[in-house]
């Protein structure tokens, strides 16, 4: 017998500002759901998610939650008022013996409850309610951006909390991999109507491909037959003195189906162009040391940054990735070390904090008052990469529409201000992208198309970003920052740089001697002692067993990664890369299986 809804909206209806955002909406959420909530910028995910939790009131139509059920809600901006300490936010309707709740979501997810909400970041107040949602443990979890202001670690536990969880969620997230990880089931909001589809984020991007082509489809066949029959009726006239009324009557009714399709929001018209060729050497940094008070930001730190680069800095929040990126450009100075900045550098910056948007301005004034986009005598124009345009024209670019034009910044969504700001970013050229953290809050398309850009800029890219799926698709080096002035340089992305951490870490005795025979063929154990060998030779002959074990890990992570049969059209760099380390490890394998057997033989004889 099928279970009952946790939660039911029957024929929803709602219209903001006259315009209506979603008209006979119907969907449900059911007991062990785990839903991502997906759509464009501006299409209502977030407005949805508020009639879900019972917050917004639609204007007809019904919202169902069976008695006994529980609905937990966390927002993007959650509410503190009233409250002293995040902790106290966090805690609030649990008994004192359930606080070690509020303690151990606090610990996975790195906030302080005893920090005065007065005080409080936005990222430590989005924490906090996140803490409280999942102390709480409602039946049915509507999460908003959850994965926003967390670093990689509280992303990872929060992933590791909702797998483990029986209750329904339904999960709104730019994080790709996050969404990949966890879903079951998609519900779409597309131009006002929401879809279902009983399968998890993986196959969203395929299942709207196809309905999206099955439509434009649709509407060149329903083109043409208005055409076919506007032809009849003109031609009709000189041939026949009275027409058919009735095909008359139905191509006006094939002309109101067609004005009545809803046109898809297109993409973004974003661009890059880059500024006249830096140097071949961009930012050299030897010895950089760097601390506040007692805190240390990096210690001896070195990197070379080469044009074309693209560099990745991750690390828990608060290790100083954005500090180190501030040295890297010469805005800060360093303790000690120097960083030598290469020459015809022209450095353009996506700001995490967005404190290049004013929130009392206009967008038509934030483009127009931006000095470096100004025309001079042309109030409404600008300059875009050096050529001038009206400001709504090129707002439109950007997927505002005239009407939001002379809006506040401030009535934005996070997604609309992280677009304004690309706007004001992509006007001018640019050889040195610095950008903190500009995947918060956009959509999975405009995410693409971002991604697309930042693959064929010409120049060299500085990002600081915790969307492990946008590292991997875009990186060429990860500076990992982790903590104590400890800041490591890898080579790749972010799951290049997980599996070399694991394979250095796998390399101590202790973790050598638990490997599982999965991972590794178990190499043969040498003796404890080898008569007839050097010291040097015995000293290998027991290294050579570790050796062996990584270079098979490292074969099986490229074989793996190798398997994918699109990595080739999608990424041939990093298949061109990976082919070629697959092909060297293989020969270092061969090499040092060689080498141990040699070695292993030398001392059986002379034992």
């Amino acid at each position: 017998m099928a279970q009952a809804p946790l939660l039911q909206l029957s024929d929803i209806s709602l219209t903001f500002g006259g315009e209506p955002v979603f008209a006979n909406l119907s969907l449900i959420v059911q007991p062990g759901d785990r839903v991502a909530l997906v759509g464009r910028n501006g299409s209502g995910k977030s407005t949805l998610m508020k009639v879900m939790a019972g917050l917004v009131e639609p204007d007809t139509g019904a919202r169902v939650v069976p008695a006994g059920t529980s609905v937990g809600y966390m927002e993007q901006e959650p509410d503190l008022t009233g409250f002293e300490t995040l902790g106290e936010y966090a805690a609030q309707g649990l008994g004192p013996a359930e606080m070690y709740l509020v303690e151990a979501a606090g610990e996975g997810l790195g906030f302080d409850p005893d920090r005065p909400v007065a005080t409080a970041s936005g990222g430590e107040r989005r924490r906090a309610a996140l803490a409280r949602l999942m102390a709480q443990d409602p039946d049915v979890m509507l999460l908003d951006e959850p994965t926003n202001h967390l670093d990689i670690a509280a992303i990872q536990w929060l992933e590791a909390e909702l797998k483990r969880t029986r209750k329904a969620f339904v999960l709104i997230s730019h994080d790709r991999r996050f969404l990949e990880e966890l879903t079951r089931a998609t519900l779409w909001i597309d131009r006002g109507a929401v879809r279902r589809q009983e399968q998890g984020f993986k196959a969203f991007e395929d299942w709207r491909d196809k309905i999206w082509a099955e439509e434009d489809e649709a509407r060149h066949k329903l083109d043409r037959k208005i055409k076919a029959e506007a032809k009849w009726a003109v031609e009709g006239i000189s041939a026949r003195r009275t027409r058919n009324q009735g095909r008359v009557r139905a191509l006006k009714a094939l002309r109101q189906e067609r004005s009545s399709m809803i046109r898809r929001q297109g993409t973004a018209a974003m661009e890059l162009a880059s500024a006249p060729v830096s140097g071949k050497k961009v930012i050299e940094a030897e010895g950089l040391t760097k601390t506040f008070g007692d805190k240390t930001i990096v210690k001896n730190f070195s990197l070379t940054v080469q044009r074309g680069d693209r560099v990745a800095f991750v690390g828990p929040n608060g290790t100083g990735k954005t500090t180190l990126i501030r040295m890297l450009t010469g805005e800060i100075e360093p303790d000690a070390g120097r960083v030598k900045l290469g020459t015809n550098l022209e450095i353009a910056l996506f700001d995490q904090t967005r404190s290049q948007l004013d929130p009392e301005m206009s967008l038509w004034e934030s483009l127009t008052g931006d000095k470096e986009m100004r025309v001079s005598g042309k109030a409404d124009q600008v300059l875009v990469r050096g050529q001038p345009k009206h400001v709504v024209g090129y707002l439109k670019e950007f997927l505002f529409d005239e009407r939001q034009a002379r809006a506040k910044v401030g009535s934005l969504s996070g997604g609309e201000k992280a677009r304004l700001l690309l706007a004001k970013l992509m006007a001018r050229e640019s050889n040195l992208l610095v950008m903190d953290e500009p995947t918060n809050d956009l959509d999975v398309e405009t995410l693409d198309l971002l991604q697309d850009l930042l693959g064929e800029y010409d120049g060299t890219v500085l990002i600081v970003s915790h969307d492990r799926d946008f590292l991997d698709r875009i990186a060429t080096t990860t500076v990992a920052m982790e903590g104590n002035g400890q800041a490591v340089v890898y080579a790749g992305g972010w799951s290049d740089y997980r599996a070399q951490r694991a394979e250095t870490a796998g390399a101590a005795p202790a973790e050598k001697a638990a490997k599982p025979a999965k991972e590794a063929r178990e190499a043969p154990k040498p003796k404890p002692q080898q008569a007839g060998l050097s010291f040097t030779e015995k000293h290998r002959l027991e290294e050579l067993p570790g050796v062996i074990a990584r270079l098979e890990a490292e074969i099986g992570k490229l074989e793996e990664l190798l398997a994918d049969p699109e990595l080739f059209t999608r990424e041939p760099v990093k298949f061109r890369k990976a082919t070629e380390a697959l092909t060297e490890r293989q020969d270092k394998l061969s090499a040092a299986e060689e080498e141990w057997l040699e070695l292993e033989e030398k001392a059986e004889a002379a034992g």
